[in-house]
């Protein structure tokens, strides 16, 4: 029961509609930039959520997929945590409908709460218009949507 009303609140708050098909750029044990300023700088993708796969297949990540991270370098008190984040950035390109192929020059991510609310209060750098679309905190804390 109590896990029914956890997801409930959670498609309220945090992520709206459909993934669209993008490349997966970033696969678990990948390191990426934190562009939020919640005190990491640099975590590790462990785990992409909902993925479910093939045994011993690493699991990819794409622009907007939430993920399972460890703070590799940061503030003390973040350091060594688990968090849960959402990718805004991916080196890889990727090819959006209208036929336009999207890069980045970095791999980067948001940390979240389990709720879906944003743990710092503002993004630097760009955000995928993916990201921004299917997570409305993150829209509305970044300052570029690309």
């Amino acid at each position: 029961m109590a896990a029914r009303a956890k997801s409930r609140a959670f498609i309220a708050r945090g992520m709206i509609g459909q993934k669209p098909k993008i490349s997966k750029g970033l696969l678990a044990g990948s390191i990426v930039k934190c562009t939020d300023n919640s005190g990491a700088k640099k975590l590790r993708i462990i785990q992409v959520t909902g993925y479910k796969g093939r045994l011993r297949r690493v699991p990819p990540a794409a622009v907007g997929d939430r993920v399972v991270v460890s703070v590799r370098r940061g503030t003390p008190d973040m350091r060594k945590k688990i968090f849960q984040a959402v990718l805004v950035r991916q080196k890889k390109p990727y090819r959006r409908r209208d036929g336009v192929w999207v890069q980045f020059e970095d791999n980067a991510a948001v940390i979240m709460t389990p709720e879906g609310e944003m743990r710092g209060s503002e993004i630097r750098g760009p955000v995928a218009k993916e990201a921004a679309e299917r997570w409305p905190r993150i829209a509305s804390a970044a300052s570029i949507i690309v």
